[in-house]
């Protein structure tokens, strides 16, 4: 059975980005993001896709878009979360930002892949509250980065 995960990294606040950047440098969790997402779909906003710049290779890359005339090379476009969502049928995919997106994820995403940095950075963006009642912690590992002083946890949620 297919599944779709969200994956995420977010501060003390939830707080994912500024101006449409990443506001940490996270090597460790860069590697993880390519370790969990490689071979798989990968479905974002366009602002989160002009932020990374290029397709990512191993993925099949969707990005929602309400504009009809954006294109890029390597990607597939759709207008809508429920269009990108048919396109994936069979297959395990992530969601991979940005706010609006996971906002409108949230409700029918099966799992959480969450990187929780133990900081607090400036943003402008932010990850949805999360109901934590409808979701189980299946996994945690707590972490320090060697180059970056910072804690963080790689944790997995399902949905009950």
């Amino acid at each position: 059975m297919s599944s779709i995960s969200i994956i995420v990294a977010f501060d003390l606040q939830r707080g994912i980005g500024i101006n449409n950047k990443l506001p940490w440098h996270l090597p460790e969790d860069l590697g993880h993001f390519k370790k969990m997402t490689s071979g798989h779909p990968i479905i974002m906003g366009r602002n989160t896709f002009e932020s990374i710049g290029r397709a990512l290779p191993n993925r099949r890359n969707i990005v929602v878009t309400r504009n009809s005339n954006w294109h890029h090379d390597g990607v597939e476009t759709v207008n809508s979360l429920q269009q990108a969502r048919s396109l994936v049928n069979e297959q395990d995919a992530f969601i991979i930002g940005g706010a609006q997106i996971y906002q409108q994820s949230l409700a029918f995403a099966d799992r959480l892949v969450i990187t929780e940095i133990q900081e607090q950075f400036a943003c402008d963006a932010f990850f949805p509250p999360i109901d934590f009642t409808a979701w189980k912690e299946i996994a945690r590992e707590d972490r320090s980065s060697a180059t970056q002083n910072l804690r963080y946890s790689f944790v997995t949620y399902e949905k009950l």
